[in-house]
């Protein structure tokens, strides 16, 4: 099959060009087709939007297998496809836990008739998130798994992490950590500061998520290995992971739009739409991830899109479930809060979501070039767009944005030159 995406540009000041696609791959960029090139192949009318290389997620909650009343493979592929994104990591905390052979081989099963995106299974690196043992590193990796990680636990045992890291040198794997110290979270419900003083609920530390960043940096740089911190909230995470960077560790960092969007002045009572885990942070805190996004620290920005159902959620923060239904909304919020507010270019923005995460997972993708996957999103930057959670194509209408106004909107997914999302 042969297409022709037609008078899109390649940012908002670019000239028009057209994309010829061919089996999934693109084949040629240039300013136009004649008539006679047209003729025979399916052409699609780009009316000046602007075309970009597909949103890579390297942090998305699936839920299925076991958790399907909160997100499915259908539901959470399809809300990504409309999200921009042609590429997710999903993570491995579902029920059973992805962590071993066969429950990865029916994954992929699942995935192959269910998703209409790409989708990168992350295995656990221990067994059932307990951080006790290490999971069949090396088998699960021969099946597909190329990423690791107990996210929504940390890997607590320093020594099981050592292990862990010394099997991903020798294998090129990811490992993608969830920073947590438990002890000093445990019992936390927001932020610890303004917020939690207002409402008079316990509050996170903010050394809780720095602390155990440290010490996955530490032992990088004594392995020369590489890994990957999730979801970086606080000014000491940030500075921890620049002083690394600076020094040649092998670190590289996400963050959320909820984390650089949004800060914890927001939460009222009853409000646990709010409630997320690494919590929403200070002003300060906020500033200083914008400021890492700015200065490089920060190498890709991450849904860590959280579904859930509406009965976790509830009025008490106690109780209700942590996590963000985010990956319909996270173009905007990041063109809005990053490109609109003058701290990043359009291109910048595109890099952290799609070329560097690429780059990080060492996969073929995020960029418009011939050669490359036919992954491409098409976004209208003029269109304002207010956020109603219940037009979600996902089944978590969880979210803090909603009723909030932002600029940009997908108009087209296209994954290996298919169609997977159509505005």
């Amino acid at each position: 099959m042969s297409t022709i995406l037609r008078n899109c540009r390649l940012g908002p000041t670019k000239e028009l060009v057209s994309i010829l696609i061919e089996k999934g791959e693109i084949i040629e960029v240039r300013s136009a087709f004649s008539t006679e090139e047209l003729q025979g192949r399916t052409v699609v009318e780009c009316d000046g939007y602007v075309a970009a290389p597909g949103f890579i997620d390297l942090h998305v909650h699936l839920r299925e297998p076991g958790l399907e009343y909160k997100e499915d493979v259908k539901s959470g592929t399809m809300a990504a496809a409309k999200g921009g994104f042609t590429t997710i990591f999903s993570m491995p905390n579902t029920r059973p836990v992805m962590d071993d052979i066969q429950k990865l081989e029916s994954y992929k099963m699942t995935l192959k008739s269910q998703s209409c995106i790409k989708v990168m299974p992350v295995a656990a690196i221990t067994k059932g998130l307990k951080g006790e043992t290490l999971t069949d590193m090396e088998g699960l990796s021969e099946v597909g798994a190329k990423a690791f990680s107990d996210d929504g636990r940390p890997v607590y045992d320093d020594g099981i992490f050592r292990k862990a890291m010394i099997c991903a040198i020798e294998r090129d794997l990811l490992i993608l950590d969830h920073c947590e110290d438990l002890e000093l979270a445990h019992g936390g419900a927001v932020n610890e500061g303004e917020a939690s003083v207002r409402l008079g609920i316990k509050g996170i530390n903010n050394n809780s998520e720095a602390l155990p960043i440290g010490r996955d940096v530490r032992i990088a740089e004594e392995l020369g290995g590489r890994v990957h911190i999730c979801h970086v909230s606080t000014a000491e995470s940030v500075e921890i992971i620049r002083a690394a960077k600076k020094r040649g560790v092998r670190v590289t960092c996400e963050a959320g739009p909820h984390h650089f969007g949004l800060n914890d002045s927001i939460i009222t009572e009853g409000f646990t739409d709010c409630k997320v885990n690494p919590p929403l942070r200070s002003e300060a805190d906020r500033v200083a991830v914008l400021q890492g996004i700015v200065d490089g620290t920060v190498d890709v920005i991450a849904t860590d899109h959280a579904p859930h159902h509406k009965t976790e959620k509830g009025t008490d923060f106690y109780k209700a479930a942590f996590g963000i239904s985010g990956i319909e909304t996270a173009f905007s919020v990041s063109y809005s809060e990053l490109v609109e507010k003058g701290h990043l270019t359009f291109e910048k923005l595109v890099e952290l979501m799609s070329l560097k995460p690429a780059e990080i997972a060492g996969l073929k993708a995020g960029r418009l070039e011939p050669g490359y996957p036919a992954d491409i999103v098409l976004l209208d930057l003029e269109k304002e767009i207010t956020v109603d959670k219940e037009k979600f194509l996902s089944k978590g209408h969880n979210t803090p944005f909603h009723g909030r106004t932002y600029r940009g909107e997908v108009v087209l997914t296209m994954v290996d030159g298919r169609v997977a999302y159509k505005r």
